[in-house]
């Protein structure tokens, strides 16, 4: 229900996912088309998790979810965007996360020092919709801008 909660939206924008059926801590790479339907450079990758029970943090306006290092390991080191997407199943309602955004805010952050898991915190008011989609393309655009002239592929 998570993937096809996700997937609509991303039908929606005249994009594509494809599934990833061996998931080693990326579900969906999303891929957007250009006015005329070409493929864009670079992809934006999602994790997606479902629950039947949100951990809200009382009156704060986030959603508590703890996430394994070794995914953290990948993510953070990932070019591309990575978004985690908690998709509530009782709400059919989906958050989402910038992680290398959402870590890149705390100067102290360190892999080697965290824990088997750690805790994110989603905003409530990432919900996953059409603006949400557009929106993670946006942030690979953005990282597509910051590596121009940069990368050297050498023989």
């Amino acid at each position: 229900m998570s993937v096809n909660h996700v997937e609509r939206f991303v039908l929606r924008c005249g994009y594509t996912v494809e599934r990833i059926v061996h998931d080693y801590g990326i579900d969906l790479a999303l891929s957007t088309y250009s006015a005329g339907g070409e493929i864009e450079n670079g992809q934006v990758y999602v994790q997606l998790k479902a629950t039947d029970r949100l951990r809200l943090r009382g009156d704060q306006p986030t959603i508590a979810f703890s996430v394994p290092r070794v995914d953290l390991e990948l993510w953070l080191r990932e070019p591309f965007p990575c978004i985690l997407i908690v998709y509530d199943a009782r709400a059919d309602v989906a958050y989402w996360l910038y992680l290398q955004a959402y870590f890149g805010q705390f100067a102290n952050f360190s892999l080697a020092e965290a824990g088997e898991t750690v805790t994110v915190y989603l905003p409530r008011e990432n919900i996953v919709d059409e603006a949400a989609i557009r929106r993670f393309a946006h942030y690979r655009d953005d990282v597509l801008a910051q590596m121009r002239g940069v990368i050297h592929h050498y023989d």
